[in-house]
């Protein structure tokens, strides 16, 4: 599962699209994300990559009771303050303890910026989740904090 996720990410690092000059947007970026331990997709690894200038994936791979993957589908669009801009998307996760435990969707809103002098991205954002098997139940609590570098 590692070797097909790190495949992924680099396959999309390799394949990237050129995007417009303004410095709100960027090719990828990864960091991590920090959040509460209450959502199924927990702090972790985080991975944005755009396809187009508004559009956008972010993968999460978080850790704690096992390995949550969560991928989701973004729309940027800019705000009137220089390299920020707010999005939108969703998507959905897996949850691994040996075993699939969890699967559900996600939605995602929040805040994206960039720092003019050194690659660094930061979002602020709340991702609510529903959980459909293990046991179904929505989770509001998911707001966090990624801190990336762009490339």
């Amino acid at each position: 599962m590692k070797q097909i996720m790190v495949s992924l990410f680099l396959m999309a690092g390799i394949s990237s699209t050129a995007l417009a000059q303004d410095n709100s947007n960027y090719n990828n970026a990864v960091g991590v994300r920090l959040g509460p331990s209450t959502p199924a997709v927990k702090s972790g690894v985080s991975f944005k990559h755009f396809l187009a200038n508004n559009n956008a994936l972010e993968g999460i791979v978080s850790f704690g009771d096992g390995v949550t993957l969560c991928a989701m589908y973004e729309i940027h669009k800019p705000l009137s303050v220089d390299n920020l801009q707010w999005f939108i998307g969703f998507g959905g996760y897996a949850g691994f303890t040996g075993k699939v435990t969890n699967i559900g969707g996600a939605g995602i809103v929040g805040l994206d910026y960039n720092f003019s002098n050194i690659p660094l991205n930061l979002s602020l954002d709340w991702k609510p989740e529903l959980n459909l098997i293990e046991k179904v139940g929505f989770e509001a609590s998911g707001v966090g904090l990624s801190v990336r570098y762009r490339f």
